[in-house]
């Protein structure tokens, strides 16, 4: 490089020396009132949602946009023009604290998008479904609300003394770790998903294989879910139709027979694993959680995705509908939970307690509880109709992986009156009385959803247990782990509870 001579140094003479101590310096003077002005600027209270904005550039006789100028550009604008206002009125540069506008902020500004046909009427055919369920199930509850509350008490203590009888019963292995597993709806299969993508079918009480799909996913199958009452003899699906689901590696969700080892049909659209996936009650429409945070909701009949919904910061591990059809609640690796009304798409509450990734939620039979398990080794059980969280119960330490909510064999769920005593007295359901619960500490744990007591601790895994799961009828609970095997645990009298 070449270097320059001392003659040619440039010389700074924008500057100006009093000529007299103590003189004012005018161009110091300067930058300081340039200094205040932007002091000043910063402490202005301005809208920051471009909807208010524009309110307030009306309601000060400005124009609400210049050519070319977008939301942060006008933003800016708003602040000058302020500004310019309080100097004219000779106001001082301190502002005074106040609340801030209700509306103001961008986080209370909701966005929406248009919808398609096949939403519209998604919607309203949910709609439809869960105001028929919600009479049933609230009539179900008024009789309900008078059984005496010393029989409730009586009625769970039995089934606590029931539940202190599982054991393990069974055990297969398998080449790679399960994630997943799910009882059919009549109890007779269990089907399950490894780390290399396979999904299998599994007998019970024997575990012996009846199936291995083949062409499932890439790896990590991470969600399994029966359609509503299939493999029940009344329910009128035939083996050779839609049976069960699966998503994983891949992006892919497939859907499955129980008698071809091919898939019936792929669910393509989302970009990255695909985790939990669900059922809506009325068995034509299948919820998605994936990695690309985003859940998806899937018409199985027309096999097209019709809802892409966003809301989640990070990753979206698990979804689950509650009982009538009408909301779905979607938690995350953000630690929060979102409970979305599907018939309008807003959502009606936000789940904000965990301080770790949420990995179950499922849904209690009543309609408007729902229990959430998080890594940071807590279920939390949340209120609808009181807004808020009821309980917190440490449950696996190290963290729970997943959870579920037994939902029986009875009550207005399965359309079911509630049964008499021989006195006439009505007999409390069993649905709805039941957690199970799985995690990093190696085990499986029973809880009542009375008093929230653990009833039972399940121990026979050597590693951490992925899933877990209850049959329809209590008799069973099944358990996959990264130790490769899948368990299955009973009483002695295989009689439930």
């Amino acid at each position: 490089m070449e270097g320059i001579d001392l003659a040619n140094v440039p010389i700074d003479r924008d500057h100006f020396m009093p000529t007299a101590p103590g003189a004012p310096n005018e161009k110091a003077s300067e930058l300081l009132s340039q200094f205040e002005r932007k002091r000043r600027l910063a402490q202005l209270i301005v809208p920051t949602a471009d909807r208010d904005v524009k309110a307030r550039l009306r309601s000060i006789g400005e124009p609400i946009t210049l050519f070319a100028e977008g939301p942060s550009e006008r933003r800016d604008r708003l602040r000058e023009l302020l500004a310019a206002q309080a100097e004219a009125s000779g106001e001082s540069g301190d502002v005074q604290m106040q609340e801030a506008d209700e509306t103001a902020g961008e986080e209370q500004e909701e966005f929406y998008s248009i919808g398609d046909q096949a939403l519209l009427k998604a919607r309203r055919d949910m709609a439809k479904y869960s105001l028929a369920h919600a009479k049933i199930r609230v009539a179900y509850q008024r009789q309900e609300a008078s059984i005496p509350l010393k029989t409730h008490v009586e009625h769970r203590n039995r089934i606590k003394e029931r539940l202190q009888g599982f054991e393990l019963y069974g055990s297969q292995t398998s080449d790679r770790p399960v994630g997943i597993v799910r009882f059919s709806p009549s109890g007779e299969y269990v089907a399950c998903g490894t780390w290399a993508g396979q999904i299998k079918l599994l007998d019970v009480p024997h575990l012996t294989p009846k199936r291995t799909y083949r062409g499932g996913h890439q790896d990590l199958a991470t969600g399994i879910d029966w359609r509503p009452r299939a493999t029940l003899p009344e329910s009128g699906i035939s083996s050779s139709e839609l049976n069960l689901a699966s998503g994983g590696g891949g992006g892919k969700i497939q859907l499955w027979s129980l008698e071809d080892d091919k898939p019936l049909s792929t669910l393509e659209g989302h970009t990255d694993r695909v985790c939990r996936i669900e059922f809506h009650p009325s068995g034509r429409y299948l919820a998605s959680a994936s990695n690309d945070t985003t859940w998806r909701l899937w018409d199985v009949e027309t096999c097209q995705e019709i809802l892409l919904q966003e809301g989640h910061s990070k990753e979206v591990f698990a979804v689950s509908f509650n009982t009538d059809g009408s909301l779905l609640a979607s938690t995350g690796l953000d630690s929060i939970g979102r409970v979305w009304d599907i018939r309008t798409g807003r959502v009606i509450y936000i789940m904000e307690s965990h301080i770790k990734p949420i990995h179950g939620v499922d849904w209690s039979t009543d309609g408007y509880r729902l229990i959430t398990g998080s890594g940071d080794g807590f279920m939390k059980c949340w209120d609808l109709r009181a807004m808020r969280e009821t309980n917190s119960i440490g449950a696996n330490s190290g963290g729970v992986t997943d959870l579920r909510w037994y939902k029986g064999t009875d009550g207005p769920a399965k359309n079911v009156p509630m049964g008499t005593d021989e006195d006439g007295g009505y007999i409390p359901k069993k649905a709805s009385t039941v957690i199970v619960s799985s995690g990093f500490d190696k085990n499986v744990k029973i809880f009542s959803a009375d008093d929230w007591a653990l009833c039972k601790t399940l121990k026979g895994h050597q590693s951490p247990v992925l899933s877990t799961d209850i049959s329809r009828d209590a008799a069973w609970i099944v358990s996959g782990g990264k130790d490769r095997t899948v368990k299955l645990w009973a009483r002695d009298d295989q009689g439930g509870i």
